[in-house]
């Protein structure tokens, strides 16, 4: 547990004092990546929490970007203090709306609705005039956070962000360690036995559900805030597949996994498209990734959180081993 936390405590050290040491570029790129561990957070409650399989995630992710674009003003800085909350509503009751028909189904009945949910807030912006179509719609005006200083600065996005990291991290940690979180887990064993114990599980995993969307709702408002520009592909299938693959190779079941995930999945991706290293292959960068995600999921089944616990395994084995009479090689 101490190891637990003194690990997690060191990684948001380390992001708080990446400023004195990076430039504008890695911070630029931390920033991105902070902004999808928070996502990552949001559908590990519904997976590692509750055992929810979502493959929706990025229509909650994308109704928070566009929200925080259609609500900000075409001229004058509004406020963050008031449009942040307003990009948290938006995705929460979409998410209540989705979860309430969605938490109806089953398996992969639910995995289909969700994704089906996604994809019609997709074909919303895709093929109306309200999220400008195809080409998107441009934030023009950053949200200030008080006079004088708004989040177009890039110093001030990125502490921006890791607060919102640290406090997304630490609520989630207190939820699942709260009656509320016990719950979540029981329905994720066995949601059979928790309604023979009396409870009503549908509003547990509604309430999570909701208070997922409105996580990535939160995301979604950073990202759009960073960029500057939204367009329909947020709100993608492949992007609600890319942040369960963060989940997955950080570790499901652990809310550090989504972190490790995230930063693991962004940074392989810029590995891989780099022309420095791979030259005129860097075109096929997803070939690259591909395979890489496919070697960690092979070889670390419960994820690059599960790491260290398989070295000391192995290492226990060889050390125990001869004392116990086992042999450490089997003669041809």
């Amino acid at each position: 547990m101490h190891g637990r936390l003194g690990f997690v405590l060191a990684c948001f050290g380390a992001l708080a004092l990446l400023p004195l040491l990076a430039g504008p570029y890695a911070l630029d790129l931390v920033t991105k990546i902070m902004v999808y561990a928070i996502f990552a957070l949001s559908l590990e409650l519904l997976v590692g929490g509750t055992g929810l399989v979502c493959f929706g995630q990025a229509g909650f992710f994308g109704i928070g970007a566009y929200a925080a674009v259609l609500l900000s003003p075409e001229s004058g800085s509004p406020s963050a203090w008031w449009l942040l909350p307003a990009c948290l509503a938006a995705a929460a009751l979409y998410a209540l709306a989705v979860g309430a028909l969605s938490l109806r189904t089953k398996g992969v009945y639910f995995i289909m609705v969700t994704l089906a949910f996604a994809q019609m807030a997709y074909y919303v912006v895709h093929d109306t005039p309200l999220g400008g179509g195809t080409d998107g719609i441009y934030l023009y005006t950053k949200p200030l956070l008080w006079p004088g200083r708004d989040l177009d600065d890039g110093l001030v996005m990125y502490g921006f962000t890791l607060a919102c990291l640290v406090a997304t991290f630490v609520f989630l940690a207190v939820l699942l360690r709260s009656r509320f979180g016990r719950a979540l887990a029981g329905i994720r064993v066995n949601e059979q036995r928790m309604r023979a114990t009396g409870f009503s599980t549908y509003p547990y995993k509604l309430a999570a559900f909701t208070l997922s969307g409105a996580i990535a709702g939160l995301a979604g408002f950073l990202f759009a805030v960073k960029d500057g520009f939204v367009n329909p592909e947020l709100m993608s299938w492949h992007h609600s597949g890319a942040v369960l693959i963060m989940v997955i190779l950080g570790g499901i079941g652990h809310l550090r996994g989504a972190l490790i995930g995230a930063f693991a999945f962004a940074l392989l991706q810029e590995f891989f498209k780099s022309e420095a290293i791979f030259g005129a292959f860097a075109k096929h960068w997803h070939l690259g990734l591909g395979l890489a995600i496919i070697a960690c999921v092979a070889l670390l089944p419960r994820g690059l959180v599960g790491l260290p616990g398989q070295w000391r395994e192995r290492l226990a084995g060889r050390l125990l081993g001869p004392r116990a009479g086992v042999p450490t090689e089997v003669a041809p």
